[in-house]
């Protein structure tokens, strides 16, 4: 019908959207460095999910459309510098999980084993996970 407009469709506030693996992994990136480019995000990100310049921008431009980057315009060139307009905690947490159950099988000791394996944790992060352990236990 004409003159009327469609209701915007997305999640509602406070609701979690899923991310395709690729958006998630771009906005991730932004998560953990806080402000990059598209050449940034692509060259970090290319030793695992190689990607074309105009795909990485592709994915920005999506992420800037559900409000979840914000974009400046670079000190030089044309280039724009990407930011997360939100935390990343419940888009980890849901990696995290489906992850720990369709790779794990819900077993979250060989998750943490299998990651200490790839990566061994420093001694600072073993004093930080065995803060959290006790804090754990005590609230058992």
């Amino acid at each position: 019908m004409a003159g009327r407009r469609r209701a915007k469709s997305g999640p509602k506030p406070g609701q979690e959207q899923r991310l395709p693996d690729a958006e998630l992994e771009v906005l991730a990136h932004l998560w953990r460095d806080g402000t990059a480019t598209a050449r940034e995000i692509r060259e970090a990100l290319d030793h695992y999910r190689p990607m074309a310049h105009g795909s990485v921008a592709t994915l920005l431009g999506r992420l800037r459309a559900k409000g979840l980057v914000a974009r400046r315009k670079g000190p030089v060139g044309k280039a724009f510098v990407y930011k997360p307009t939100r935390r990343p905690g419940p888009g980890y947490r849901r990696v995290v999980g489906e992850m720990l159950q369709r790779v794990f099988g819900g077993n979250s000791v060989a998750l943490v084993t299998s990651l200490f394996e790839t990566q061994p944790p420093t001694p600072d992060e073993l004093e930080e996970l065995q803060r959290l352990l006790d804090q754990l236990r005590r609230e058992e």
